[in-house]
């Protein structure tokens, strides 16, 4: 099971952090990816990187010069960071988990999926 935490609104040219608790399942634990993805007001779902078990993650391209997944695996949580946000980071965000390296926003592909949290960027 996955929970999305952290604000509901920032500031434009601010550093977005999103947590992601996991529970039922270590994040160590092979071969799991632990995934953000996001999707923007009537726009389609858009994947924007993973943390693997072992800690190395990979990132959208258009994405990757401003975002940083960490995990602490002390309290089974990994984090999103995305700075300098525009309006256009304006989205429902996703953490998702997956037993294998996933880069597509494809739900089906993921075998655990989090409510989403809502997070508006605006002055």
């Amino acid at each position: 099971q996955l929970q999305e935490s952290g604000p509901g609104l920032v500031k434009p040219s601010q550093t977005l952090f999103l947590t992601c608790s996991v529970s039922g399942e270590r994040l160590t634990t092979a071969p799991k990816y632990w995934g953000w993805i996001r999707q923007p007001p009537l726009k389609p779902l858009e994947w924007i990187g993973y943390i693997r078990y072992s800690g190395s993650t990979y990132y959208a391209p258009t994405l990757s010069s401003r975002t940083s997944i960490t995990s602490d695996t002390s309290k089974n949580q990994f984090t999103l960071q995305l700075d300098s946000v525009t309006l256009e980071d304006t989205a429902v965000y996703y953490c998702a988990g997956s037993d294998g390296p996933v880069v597509t926003p494809d739900r089906f592909q993921y075998d655990a999926w989090g409510p989403g949290i809502q997070v508006t960027v605006s002055s």
